[in-house]
């Protein structure tokens, strides 16, 4: 539940999931961490949660996950949940 959105592993977020509305205008985004370099988040509060981690497919693993490894089975798997079919701009 809110705060709490995204994907998380025990005190640590593996995806952050977010919407903002305004001015009429709706964007939406997500991120999830392959092989971030964490380092960065130790000079922030990551979502405004004290006490709370981030992390990354390649700490849990503990191996290199890179995006090209995850792209693939993410897409499919985002189709297959949200029951929608996906169009690159990339495709004729």
């Amino acid at each position: 539940p809110p705060p709490f959105t995204g994907v998380w592993m025990g005190d640590s977020k593996l995806c952050a999931i977010g919407v903002h509305c305004g001015n009429h205008i709706t964007s939406h985004g997500l991120a999830l961490n392959c092989c971030t370099d964490l380092t960065w988040f130790d000079h922030i509060v990551p979502c405004g949660l004290e006490g709370k981690g981030v992390t990354s497919l390649s700490h849990e693993l503990g191996q290199h996950v890179a995006v090209s490894h995850v792209l693939e089975p993410f897409l499919d798997s985002f189709q297959e949940v949200f029951d929608c079919t996906l169009v690159s701009s990339e495709d004729p």
